[in-house]
């Protein structure tokens, strides 16, 4: 691994906060000030906290810290999805929630292999 844009977790957060920039930037005024903008800022959290976590990664424990952030930023962000979902009836929310699922496995999964098996 060259770089954390190697990582799996960072490309597909990547693209989610590109993704869940473009929907949020769509929504009505009103919504795309209050939840667009947190949504924004906890789906960007997510590769964020990875990056960090990636130039700390010399230091084990300071890696799975900010992994750890990364998947809370994850949970924070999925619960956005769930509500705009909910609230808007709009089924590509509906996809966000499911994709934000997935990638927050695969950090708890990461988080477990750095764990496990990362040297320092």
């Amino acid at each position: 691994m060259k770089s954390y844009q190697d990582l799996e977790i960072y490309q597909i957060s990547f693209e989610l906060a590109l993704r869940i920039r473009r929907l949020t930037l769509q929504l009505e005024s009103h919504d795309k000030y209050e939840v667009g903008s947190q949504i924004r800022r906890s789906s960007q959290s997510v590769k964020d906290n990875i990056v960090e976590g990636y130039g700390r990664k010399r230091y084990k424990a300071d890696f799975i810290k900010f992994l750890i952030y990364s998947y809370a930023s994850q949970l924070e962000a999925k619960s956005q999805a769930e509500f705009l979902y909910k609230a808007l009836n709009d089924e590509s929310w509906l996809k966000i929630t499911s994709d934000l699922d997935e990638l927050g496995i695969k950090i708890h999964n990461f988080i477990k292999y750095v764990e496990n098996n990362w040297k320092t």
